[in-house]
């Protein structure tokens, strides 16, 4: 692996899981559905990087793998310059520690028969790496760093909002210190204005604690926030990635682009040009997954999938037309 996939906290390369569906004959071999193929990407120390695209691109399924939480088909996720796959149950449980998640059900991912204080330090009971009264002085410490009191620990999750909820999941994600943490979705669930606020939050913990964040989320306002990169995900590809800055004012991709169109404008008068294409329309074959919903799409696209590549500076997309739909995009502003 190159030096700077060692460097990095997070890398993933050339990620591919298939699931395989239940078979709807026994005459016929059993169907398989394509989850990622093919994801690569780095995240270094103290960086975030944002995930998004619309439900069944699979930013989920890339969660749950970089978590280890299943197994990928083929492809590498490596933690610390450490591959996941290939670690044994217990190097695995030591490395555990270093890479937490945080849920996106504030409701649903905390136990409610369990008091706040023993939610908080169950990675830590897990671990058995520290005694009661170490865990508690963490556990108190960590509450105060997300913005709780210590004796909320004495409380249930009922007994608090959807905001405070979420800092306590966030807190049981950081009581053991990690150098990453997967978000899937943390504020999808919340009110706006708690939104902010639990955003705002995670942005002070990474500068407190110089934790390295992927960001899973379909709102696109939110990685615009939080976020240092930006790789959008079609059908299991990224099919583009840079920072928010020109992603969101430049984008190269028409599936970008059709994200963006498709957020409501608050100006009075603007509307969208074009609502994106329902995500299950028929696939392209070999060529561009993209093919069939991008007005640019061209002979090539249907029988080239396009590779991920340089448009400019950091900025990357799989698209033959980048460059077409770019000067487009110029010539509108």
């Amino acid at each position: 692996m190159s030096t700077q996939a060692d460097a990095a906290v997070l890398a993933v390369d050339r990620l591919v899981r298939h699931y395989t569906l239940p078979r709807s004959s026994i005459f016929r071999p059993a169907p398989r559905v394509q989850a990622l193929n093919g994801v690569s990407f780095t995240v270094t120390a103290g960086r975030s990087l944002g995930i998004v695209g619309e439900s069944g691109s699979g930013k989920s399924t890339l969660a749950r793998l970089a978590m280890a939480l299943e197994p990928p088909t083929s492809g590498s996720v490596c933690v610390l310059g450490r591959d996941l796959a290939a670690l044994s149950r217990e190097e695995l449980r030591r490395l555990r520690p270093h890479f937490q998640m945080v849920f996106q059900d504030p409701y649903g991912s905390l136990d409610p028969r369990q008091k706040v204080a023993r939610i908080v330090a169950e990675p830590l009971s897990a671990l058995g790496n520290a005694g009661a009264a170490e865990q508690r002085e963490m556990v108190a410490e960590v509450l105060a760093s997300v913005g709780l009191r210590s004796g909320d620990g004495d409380k249930f999750p009922h007994e608090f909002s959807g905001g405070q909820r979420q800092r306590i999941a966030i807190a049981r994600a950081l009581v053991t210190r990690p150098k990453l943490i997967v978000a899937d979705e943390p504020v999808s669930a919340l009110d706006v204005s708690v939104q902010a606020q639990v955003l705002n939050l995670l942005q002070d913990l990474q500068s407190r604690y110089d934790v390295t964040y992927m960001l899973i989320s379909h709102d696109l306002a939110v990685v615009d926030h939080v976020c240092d990169e930006v790789a959008v995900m079609y059908r299991g590809r990224i099919v583009e990635q840079g920072t928010p800055a020109v992603l969101f004012h430049a984008a190269a991709h028409p599936y970008t682009r059709a994200l963006l169109e498709a957020v409501p404008q608050p100006v009075p008068g603007r509307h969208r040009r074009r609502r994106a294409a329902p995500a299950d329309a028929a696939p392209p074959g070999d060529g561009c997954d993209y093919a069939g919903r991008c007005p640019h799409a061209s002979e090539r696209c249907r029988r080239e999938a396009p590779a991920l590549r340089a448009v400019q500076g950091g900025h990357r997309a799989a698209c033959h037309h980048a460059e077409t739909v770019l000067s487009g995009a110029a010539a509108r502003t």
